[in-house]
């Protein structure tokens, strides 16, 4: 550690004066980003979230609502010791601010946690220098970028910087060549739909956030290139082929564990071993002592803080961790996990065959209610005020709390037509809207233009939709971020603007008078809070299959409405499904509880059917996982797909394998090949039999793409049973 990092370290202990921008940490949802510049710290602007230069140390809050905290500290593979020592500085001094009760991750390029990459479902990007060469982390129009972004990755995406020249194509791919005002992203002749649909995730990303939705955004196939990509990387040589990912390797069959107490008795921090092997007894861990849990095979280390253990052992638990990574002669990219006692991750837990949470809630436990957090108060929900509380309101990705104005047209016959303000927030699955939101920001009015897509429109009013966007956007001078969103995929922000209402999402039809198809004379609406707390109504075939224990559900028949209640259902779900009643009219909603449904209830689904009904939704200690099963690197793997997943995660040309606990699926996809057809079955018997809990014996069920059942399907919000009757490349194509 550098001199400067010593005396930073040292001011730290001696005054215990916090950095400044630590005064807006965790007091809000979301994520906070900072990059260490010259030994200090500085925010970066959430447009540009998910952007990392390789020679930089960057420090990460993510803060639920509960709320709780997760610390992450990013090592760039080109950063200096010394930004490396001031990371791990602030980090502490941030842990500190908030009580000691936040889990704190340590992050290298290219090996970060599930955790990590889940808050960036467009991937991440890494760019090249950092704040020692000059480069800022800007948001800007400037159309003379010239740049080439590698695209790895099906499940965790990332986009790699590259030298801009036809040596770092290969033809197993897809790049992005970014040149201003037009970014292109080439299709290598090898690369499958699905890496081109991750790919174009990434592109668009791209345009909107980076470019303020200012660039032209082209697909192109090898072989296809036009002229301006020609004159920017000089004439195309042969293209060699893809090659496998060698360092990928199949570790869900290696979750083996050994625990160790660690203690600075002696003067200096020793490791003992508690248990050589998992599953271990959660009895084992004191509340006055610091353990490492050692999944090293799996490369990841865990360091658990008792809440009543010495400040020495629970300040030094990370450079504990790194010790102990030394010793054991693990790969430098190891992860680390350091976790307070009531703070535990599900991938620790599962380590121990008895794992229980005392007096389970929302939060994670009494450690994040200790200290400084005890100032942050959990405000209930209530949904007409949302509009008007930031501490509610403000969410991941969020602007400002949705108090602006709004207007909002429909694309109809080509051009945009007013929707009545009566009527915002509700859209139809078979129209694209635009959606126009002012707000004030630092003393000058910002805009954002939000282009919606429906599942059912036209590819006429795809096309309409991009005009019209460009067209206001040039009304109002440029300045607007435009902002495409898929119906299903609406961001935390754009459900906020309607004072407090749900966004109800109607089944194909429209919106204008004389539409597309007439809604049906019996509708079902299923209502389900995100993780984000923002609350969607999204309708459904009117069929039992699709109701769901743990959400509630809206029943209009010809005669009569039914609010149904599932047992796992919160207070907010009912509230929105009560404005969702007086939407739809036909006179005050019925109150249905589950298990006590009347005749006429079961008669308008058309008969009782079987439906999801596990309740490990409504109060799960671990939460359901996704894994990708592929061979499409050369041989078989399977790798989970991070943060919270949905249907369109489902790769039709692979198998997924569900994990539901109690419960292992299979999900062939139509496209998959043989050998992963038959290969998966052995990957989820061995993904079973060597969970570090000991789980032995439970059921694996093997399904097929179009043939879901409910207990398979009731996993996703709103499934869509006809999603893949149209080419979901085809879909996103449509938004570029």
């Amino acid at each position: 550690m550098s001199y400067l990092a010593a005396e930073l370290k040292r001011e730290k202990y001696l005054t215990m004066v916090f950095h400044k921008e630590f005064q807006t940490a965790g007091k809000e949802p979301g994520l906070q980003v900072w990059r260490v510049e010259k030994m200090d710290l500085k925010p970066v602007l959430k447009q540009l979230h998910g952007n990392f230069f390789t020679g930089d140390c960057y420090v990460l809050l993510y803060t639920t609502a509960a709320p709780s905290y997760y610390i992450h500290m990013w090592l760039g593979s080109e950063s200096s010791q010394d930004e490396k020592g001031a990371a791990a500085i602030f980090t502490t001094q941030l842990d500190d601010f908030l009580g000691g009760g936040p889990v704190q991750f340590r992050e290298v390029q290219n090996n970060e946690s599930l955790t990590f990459l889940g808050y960036f479902k467009s991937g991440i990007k890494y760019k090249q220098g950092g704040v020692a060469s000059g480069f800022q982390h800007v948001v800007t129009n400037d159309m003379n970028v010239k740049r080439l972004l590698h695209i790895k990755g099906r499940r965790a995406i990332r986009a790699t910087e590259v030298d801009m020249s036809w040596s770092s194509f290969n033809r197993g791919d897809c790049f992005i060549i970014d040149l201003g005002k037009d970014i292109f992203q080439w299709c290598g002749s090898e690369c499958n739909s699905f890496e081109r649909l991750k790919a174009s995730q990434v592109a668009i990303d791209v345009r909107d956030n980076e470019r303020n939705g200012r660039a032209t955004l082209l697909m192109i196939e090898e072989g296809g290139e036009p002229q301006a990509v020609i004159d920017a990387l000089g004439p195309k040589p042969n293209i060699p082929a893809g090659s496998p990912d060698d360092e990928s390797v199949d570790r869900s069959n290696q979750k083996k564990g050994a625990l160790y107490m660690i203690s600075d008795a002696a003067g200096s921090m020793k490791a003992s071993v508690v248990a050589q092997t998992s599953p271990f007894k959660q009895e084992m861990l004191s509340p006055s002592e610091c353990y490492i849990l050692d999944n090293g095979v799996d490369s990841k280390i865990f360091i658990w803080k008792g809440p009543s253990a010495n400040t020495a052992e629970r300040n030094a638990a990370m450079k504990a961790a790194e010790q102990f990574i030394k010793e054991k002669k693990y790969p430098r990219h190891t992860q680390v996990q350091v976790l307070p006692g009531g703070g535990e991750t599900t991938l620790f837990k599962q380590f121990f065959c008895n794992w229980k949470d005392k007096d389970q809630t929302t939060g994670p436990g009494q450690a994040y209610s200790l200290g400084r957090i005890a100032r942050v108060v959990q405000v209930p929900f209530d949904s007409s005020g949302l509009h008007t509380n930031k501490t509610m309101a403000a969410q991941h990705g969020m602007v400002d709390d949705g108090s602006g104005k709004v207007q909002v047209w429909r694309v109809e016959d080509g051009d945009q037509v007013p929707v009545d303000p009566s009527s915002y927030g509700q859209f139809y699955g078979g129209d694209c809207y635009l959606v126009l939101y002012s707000y004030r920001l630092g003393g000058r009015e910002q805009h954002i233009i939000y282009t919606w897509q429906g599942l059912k429109c036209t590819q006429d009013e795809l096309a309409a939709s991009a005009f019209l966007t460009v067209r206001l956007d040039d009304s109002m001078g440029g300045s607007p971020v435009q902002v495409r969103v898929t119906q299903g995929q609406e961001p935390a922000h754009l459900m906020s603007l309607f004072k407090g209402k749900p966004m109800v999402i109607s089944l194909g039809g429209t919106s204008r008078k004389g539409g597309q198809s007439r809604v049906g004379s019996t509708r079902l609406f299923h209502i389900r809070q995100s993780s984000t707390r923002a609350t969607r109504a999204v309708e459904v075939e009117p069929s039992a299959a699709f109701l769901n224990t743990n959400d509630v559900f809206v029943l209009k028949s010809s005669n009569t409405v039914f609010l149904w209640r599932g047992v796992g259902a919160t207070e907010e779900e009912l509230a929105a499904a009560q404005y969702v009643t007086s939407f739809l009219g036909g006179g005050s909603a019925t109150e249905v509880s589950e298990g006590k449904e009347p005749a006429g209830f079961w008669s308008a689904l058309g008969g009782k059917k079987e439906y999801q009904t596990s309740r490990s939704l409504q109060k799960m200690v671990k939460p359901p996982r996704l894994f990708g099963c592929s061979n499409k690197t050369g041989r078989l793997i399977a790798e989970e797909v991070p943060g919270d997943f949905n249907q369109s995660d489902l790769a039709t040309d692979d198998v997924m394998l569900l994990d539901t606990w109690d419960q292992i699926f299979l999900w062939i996809g139509n496209e998959a090949n043989e050998v992963e057809r038959t290969g998966s079955a052995k990957i989820a018997k061995d993904y079973v039999d060597s969970d570090p809990s000991g789980r032995r014996g439970i059921a694996i069920t093997t399904i097929k793409q179009g043939m879901e059942p409910p207990t398979f399907t009731g996993w996703f919000q709103a499934w869509d049973p006809k999603l893949w009757e149209t080419d979901p490349l085809e879909r996103i194509r449509a938004r570029f």
